[in-house]
């Protein structure tokens, strides 16, 4: 990807995020998750969704076309993404993957911009299973060995069978994914150790997810290998999010954006259309803009 505008903002530290800016239509923003960036994570995804939507494709600070900054704690990675919904100048629907699923919900609850959001496969770490952590731990301290060696293939390689099952696993190995995403893991790695350690507020909190406004739409593939910590984390957001709808994606796996785009794109298309028929310009003027052109200039170059 290298051609197509790109739009740029500053985070509340100073820290300037960057995206790509592909299709026409109203503003969707699609966030990557723990291991990816704006570059590559939607690829698959975006021929299904850019007829329809401006698609906005943000890094996060420290990857693909964004600067970056010693801190990646959850607030500062939240803060991202608010500053890029607000940068846009028009409500925004939210989409995120897996480790983003927090810093989307931290946005939605945190910014005006947001008319909707949908999360495909958000993970809450308070709400994971005994075995789930053990294997999660075994997975991390692999790949953190093989990255130290500079074998960033190798932990892609023990990253996928956490998640993957072996149908899905077989799928990416007909692909270059091993290689493409390689050069993501030292960011993922930095994410998840700052995670790790952080001991403040978060965005999966019972108290911010109660203050998210927009509606939000939580979905998890029936064939993910962590079904049950992502049923799990979908039950715990749905609990405390004011408007919550789960859906279970049939024959999909976690990499369902680069394996299963279409099942994807149509669930999208489904729910941001229903957003648009239910609620009138009276009740709510950010959800009647979901499906509208934007009247305000975007800041794109």
């Amino acid at each position: 990807m290298t051609e197509h505008q790109l739009h740029r903002t500053v985070s509340a530290d100073g820290t300037e995020i960057v995206g790509r800016v592909r299709g026409q239509g109203p503003a969707l923003v699609l966030v990557h998750g723990g291991m990816g960036d704006g570059e590559i994570a939607w690829e698959a995804l975006l021929p299904h969704l850019t007829d329809r939507f401006t698609c906005y494709l943000p890094s996060t600070r420290g990857r693909g076309l964004s600067a970056d900054n010693p801190d990646h704690s959850p607030p500062r990675l939240q803060e991202d993404v608010t500053a890029f919904v607000d940068s846009i100048g028009e409500p925004v629907c939210l989409v995120g993957w897996s480790g983003s699923g927090a810093w989307v919900l931290g946005a939605a609850a945190h910014s005006r911009s947001v008319a909707a959001v949908a999360v495909y496969e958000p993970g809450v770490v308070s709400v994971m299973r005994a075995d789930d952590f053990a294997r999660t731990f075994a997975t991390l301290e692999q790949m953190g060995m093989a990255a130290a060696d500079g074998r960033l293939v190798d932990a892609v390689r023990a990253f996928v069978p956490w998640i993957c099952t072996d149908n899905e696993i077989a799928a990416l190995e007909e692909t270059d994914f091993y290689q493409r995403w390689a050069g993501r893991v030292p960011a993922m790695l930095q994410f998840v150790q700052q995670d790790a350690a952080y001991e403040g507020p978060r965005s999966t909190d019972p108290e911010t997810l109660g203050t998210v406004a927009a509606p939000v739409l939580l979905m998890y593939g029936r064939q993910t290998l962590l079904g049950a910590w992502f049923a799990d984390s979908a039950r715990h957001i749905a609990q405390h999010v004011t408007d919550a709808h789960v859906r279970v994606l049939s024959g999909v796996g976690h990499f369902a954006p680069v394996l299963a785009p279409t099942s994807l794109a149509e669930e999208l298309d489904r729910y941001f259309e229903s957003i648009r028929s239910s609620f009138s310009s009276a009740a709510s003027p950010a959800y009647a803009a979901v499906g509208k052109r934007a009247t305000t200039p975007r800041r794109h170059t």
